[in-house]
This record gives C-alpha cells, structure tokens and sequence, in this order.
C-alpha cells in the first residue's frame, strides 16, 4: 500500500472514476480513491493528481503516475524529502 523511499513515497491505489465527490477510502489491502471526473483523454488522472495535491498540500510537478496511467490500479510517487510531510501522509492514509 504506501512504500517509503530515500526520495520520497511509493502509494498502490485503485481509482473510481466518475464518482459523486472527490473523497478518499482506506480499504484494507488498498487505498480507494474515488474522482469525480471521467476516464476521458486523462481527465481523471489529471484530476486523482490534483486532488492528491490539495488534499496532502504537496505540489502537483511532486506527484506521478509511475504505474497504471490507463488502469484503475495505480501506483503514484509522491517525491517529498520532509519527514514531518511523510510522515502526515503515512499516518492520514493509515487511520
């Protein structure tokens, strides 16, 4: 689910497009993202990036699809080099 690095945090996700809000859901094998935008010429990738941006208030250029650009099943690297910022996201997506 969520692996640290030197460089920063490896995140496994399934995404659920075209859902009612934007919201994040910790399942136990997985984290479940859901966005409201469409599968549609990476609208939905664009958005899961920018919510993610928001959501854990890390740039957006520090976020990257490395795995699963046209899957639901995808793995994001979050490069961040500040403990205190890993650690907030690590104990956020573990509740």
């Amino acid at each position: 689910m969520i692996k640290e690095t030197p460089e920063g945090l490896i995140l496994k996700i399934k995404i659920v497009p075209n859902s009612s809000k934007n919201d994040i859901i910790l399942e136990q094998d997985f984290i479940k993202i859901k966005i409201t935008a469409q599968p549609i010429e990476n609208k939905a990738n664009k958005m899961l990036i920018e919510f993610l941006s928001k959501t854990f208030k890390v740039p957006k250029t520090n976020i990257e699809i490395v795995k699963g650009e046209t899957s639901k099943e995808k793995t994001l690297f979050f490069k961040i080099n500040e403990n205190e910022k890993r650690n907030d996201i690590i104990s956020r997506l573990t509740k």
